[in-house]
């Protein structure tokens, strides 16, 4: 689980982009942390950077696939 310190440089959002869950080996839609919905391994990737299509301590036989838990915002 993503953790944070400081909750005044976090802010809450709805946006589409979170439930959006991707295949392993296509570029990263966003900059963010992503975690494999099936056994909870996250990642920090830029954007554009290919999702990994493996992870160590991956159950075998089980899919990987990844969701946006916190995204990275550029101003």
């Amino acid at each position: 689980m993503a953790l944070y310190k400081n909750s005044q440089v976090v802010k809450h959002s709805d946006h589409a982009a979170f439930d959006a869950i991707h295949n392993p080996g296509i570029a990263a839609p966003d900059a963010g942390i992503y975690r494999c919905i099936n056994c909870s391994h996250e990642i920090g990737i830029a954007k554009g950077h290919t999702l990994p299509p493996q992870h160590q301590n991956h159950p075998d036989g089980v899919a990987i696939k990844w969701q946006m838990v916190a995204f990275a915002q550029h101003k």
